[in-house]
């Protein structure tokens, strides 16, 4: 077991990323999206997302615990889960601006906080891991 405390420090926000994002998706199917600014399309367009979100999750945490067991493999999962993250950020990015969902009477403070925050844990993780 790894006693560096970046790694701890890295596994750690790993873990939190993929807890946030179980939090997200129980949140957000518990709500109704009834807004009338919403796009056209909105909630099924959003769904599918629970499945890749789910996956990139499940990575997240598996790379923190093989970072901290010091197996290689962490690294590797640690990267894949930075281009997952860094893609899934460029979509959302590209979603709220088409869709107009920066706008602050869309929530777009709220958007923009949650593209900047993925696009950063990918920044992050591909930058410490290639």
């Amino acid at each position: 077991m790894t006693g560096d405390a970046a790694t701890w420090v890295t596994a750690g926000l790993m873990v939190l990323g993929a807890l946030v994002f179980a939090v997200f998706w129980i949140t957000w199917f518990r709500q109704k999206h009834d807004q009338s600014w919403l796009p056209a399309g909105y909630r099924e367009h959003e769904t599918p997302f629970v499945f890749a979100d789910s996956v990139l999750a499940l990575l997240l945490v598996a790379a923190a615990v093989l970072l901290v067991l010091e197996e290689p493999l962490g690294e590797s999962l640690a990267l894949v889960a930075g281009g997952m993250l860094l893609f899934l950020g460029i979509l959302d990015a590209a979603y709220f601006w088409r869709t107009g969902m920066f706008s602050p009477e869309r929530e777009g403070y709220a958007n923009l906080a949650i593209v900047l925050a993925v696009l950063a844990g990918g920044i992050f993780l591909v930058v410490r891991f290639a």
